[in-house]
């Protein structure tokens, strides 16, 4: 009987796509049409067991430890893991129950292979000796990086402690995945699978036709024909709040948003919130430090709590007398509409929004439909020409395509070379993440001295074309689509020798995303790309005028609600002790009403539904959004000083020493090197329109009310 599931179990390998040297593909994109789920798991199964024996190899080599032998070699290590692990990718855009199934299986498998390679005394003896006679290896700069990182990656895995200690921390680590999973997966159901429900048209006055089909179009698909249905994706929800003038129905969306994961059923976050934290600070304190937030920003440009408080508290006050001067202009529409009380937190975007109208004479829906959004990518590619010298061929016909939806386009340099590979993947759909994101199913990496192309991908959940027109977007999600892109830039540029200097501080890798932002809306870019879905007219003067003028307007309310999560995840990250039955929304509601946030404004994540900080990957870290825009602000008036938006000669440096080296050097020193001095806050203050002189222009004053 062995012996046949052998022979079975080789006849499904040679079957399997993953487990073949070549996919014989294009630029070898992975044939996702072939792969199966039992192909995911066959070969990351295969692929943990491959990369422990890699691992064991290393420490059974009986030659003295050397750069090249213990260094590179686990740099190199797990290759067939590497290719198996595009699921993960496809579960966060394409989640099912088997792929739901299969990260919960394997979850504790990949803790348990993390704990073997970091708590291993005698690895880390190999490591150590390679570490303390560095100066033996003639290292470079990029070799020198990554044995500090290696070295410190070890530190902080646990590699110093004792044996009851490493112990602990596996199962404190052990622990962790799963509830970070469970958060995720919980998270995914309420954002996609809650709904709330209109009975008739005339609930639904104000709202876009376009949105109005969507809600029909849902409706029917959840069994619900004749009604009018949205769920908790923000291009299902936001436009209710936006527009809808029916307040009952924005507070039901409004509240079913941000409770997501708050309602006590079997999907509920709160206590896997309080225990994740719990279980980090526990961590953190077997690993020498008093809080979570100390061996989270150790590493990172803002070195420790301190200095990220510093700046959020430089921005908070500001901000918060910002978002009064627009409660002025809510209070007053309000007043216009005959609705009596205090404003609440569902009627913040819609009278603000009217506000806007009235002080600017803008109409969002209006500018939307010059921004078709094939032609807002379309001019996202003109900008990456013109800074970069890129050029973009549509390869969606003959490329792997994992999602129909999705496009694939060839990445092209200056000199016809294809330095990557770009797949975007716009619209919402059952079993998608919420927000947006940049991805890879692959990274840039070298086959001996040939570098190879990564794979990149760019993940939204923008507006769905309607009956009547294509998918039309707002001002957010065109600024949303710029940013991510940015993200792609510097996956393309990315050009590091070892896996292991590829990633940037958490509180930098946001600075190629958000100055991308800041071409989205210059008058000559929008010019090239923003056309009338029907006309083909270029957007005129006067609209781009009225975008200039009030974009920064809303800016109180967008910056308080940033900043109040950005808070809330250090306030929780910075705990030094839990109290018994931890309720982190009531933690949350009393940090902020101490800071004295306006009673209207939620932060922009509340906790049961922050993946960002419970997730893992901005744990501590969501202030890294914040620290980079002083960044990309100061960063972008580097081009404006010229009076040229795409100097060429800045562009290069930017080039050369922000979107190329990866993780070689250290932010400060990139960032010193592109502008020749460190950041300012000055400009961030006046991008979002919170210094002084901006709070004093009235230049469009809201009209008198009658």
């Amino acid at each position: 009987m062995l012996a046949a599931a052998m022979v079975l179990s080789t006849a499904a390998s040679a079957q399997n796509p993953l487990l073949q040297r070549r996919y014989g593909t294009p630029y070898e994109i992975p044939p996702f049409e072939k792969i199966t789920i039992d192909n995911y798991r066959e070969a990351m199964l295969k692929g943990l067991e491959e990369e422990k024996a890699e691992v064991l190899a290393i420490i059974a080599n009986s030659e003295a430890p050397t750069f090249e032998n213990v260094i590179v070699a686990l740099d190199q290590c797990g290759k067939t893991l590497d290719k198996a692990r595009i699921w993960s990718s496809l579960n966060s855009s394409n989640s099912t129950e088997e792929t739901r199934a299969l990260a919960k299986e394997l979850a504790p498998k990949t803790s348990e292979l993390s704990n073997f390679i970091n708590m291993n005394a005698e690895l880390f003896k190999k490591v150590k000796a390679v570490y303390d006679n560095q100066a033996a290896f003639g290292l470079d700069k990029e070799q020198t990086t990554l044995l500090e990182k290696t070295y410190k990656g070890f530190v902080n895995g646990g590699a110093l402690l004792g044996p009851d200690q490493k112990k602990e921390l596996a199962a404190i680590n052990l622990k962790l995945s799963e509830l970070q999973l469970r958060f995720s997966q919980n998270l995914m159901h309420d954002t996609n699978n809650t709904y709330v429900i209109a009975d008739k048209l005339s609930d639904l006055a104000g709202l876009p036709q376009s949105n109005i089909d969507q809600a029909a179009a849902l409706a029917e698909k959840i069994g619900q024909s004749g009604k009018y249905a949205f769920n908790m994706q923000r291009p299902s929800c936001n436009p209710v709040l936006q527009y809808c003038s029916n307040r009952e129905l924005r507070k039901k969306v409004y509240l079913m948003y941000n409770d997501r994961c708050n309602h006590g059923d079997e999907y509920d976050n709160k206590a896997i919130a309080a225990e994740i934290v719990s279980l980090r600070l526990q961590r953190s304190r077997l690993m020498g430090h008093d809080t979570f937030a100390d061996i989270q920003l150790e590493n990172k440009m803002a070195g420790n709590a301190a200095n990220v408080y510093e700046l959020l508290d430089q921005i908070w006050d500001p901000a918060v007398e910002r978002a009064k001067d627009e409660l002025s202009d809510i209070k007053a529409m309000m007043k216009a509409d005959r609705v009596k009380g205090e404003p609440q937190r569902w009627d913040y975007m819609y009278y603000l929004d009217k506000a806007k109208k009235a002080r600017y004479a803008i109409d969002e829906s209006e500018i939307s439909e010059y921004l078709e959004i094939n032609a807002v990518q379309q001019g996202i590619f003109y900008v990456a020409n013109k800074l970069y010298g890129l050029s973009f061929n549509e390869r969606t016909q003959d490329y792997p395509v994992y999602e129909p939806t999705a496009k694939s386009w060839d990445v092209i340099d200056r000199d016809g070379n294809v330095i990557a590979i770009f797949y975007s993947d716009f619209f919402p759909r059952d079993g998608k993440g919420a927000g947006a994101w940049c991805g890879a199913f692959r990274g840039q990496r070298y086959d001996g001295a040939a570098r190879v192309q990564p794979i990149v991908t760019n993940v939204c959940n923008m507006t769905l074309p309607s009956t009547d027109k294509p998918a039309l977007q707002t001002l957010d999600n065109v600024e949303t689509m710029f940013h991510e892109f940015g993200h792609a830039l510097h996956s393309f540029f990315r050009n590091v020798h070892y896996s292991g200097t590829s990633g940037v501080e958490r509180d930098f890798v946001e600075l190629p995303s958000q100055i991308n932002e800041h071409w989205a809306f210059e008058p000559e870019v929008l010019k090239v790309y923003a056309r009338h879905y029907k006309t083909g007219e270029v957007i005129p003067d006067e609209l781009i005028k009225k975008i200039e003028a009030s974009s920064k307007y809303g800016q109180g309310f967008a910056t308080v609600e940033l900043l109040a999560a950005a808070l809330v995840d250090m306030d929780l990250h910075t705990l030094t002790e839990i109290p018994e039955n931890f309720d982190v929304m009531a933690f949350q509601a009393q940090k902020l009403a101490a800071r004295g946030i306006p009673q209207q404004i939620l932060p922009r994540y509340s906790v049961t539904n922050f993946s960002h900080s419970m997730g893992g990957g901005y744990s501590a870290g969501y202030y890294s959004y914040i620290w980079s825009e002083v960044l990309d602000c100061d960063a972008f008036a580097a081009f404006k000083e010229t009076g040229d938006i795409f100097n060429q000669e800045v562009a290069d440096k930017f080039r050369r020493y922000v979107l190329t080296p990866g993780g070689i050097s250290k932010g400060t020193e990139m960032y010193e090197q592109f502008r020749g001095r460190q950041p300012q806050v000055e400009g961030l203050l006046k991008n979002r329109g919170l210094d002084e002189e901006s709070r004093k222009d009235n230049s469009f004053p809201l009209p008198k009310m009658k």
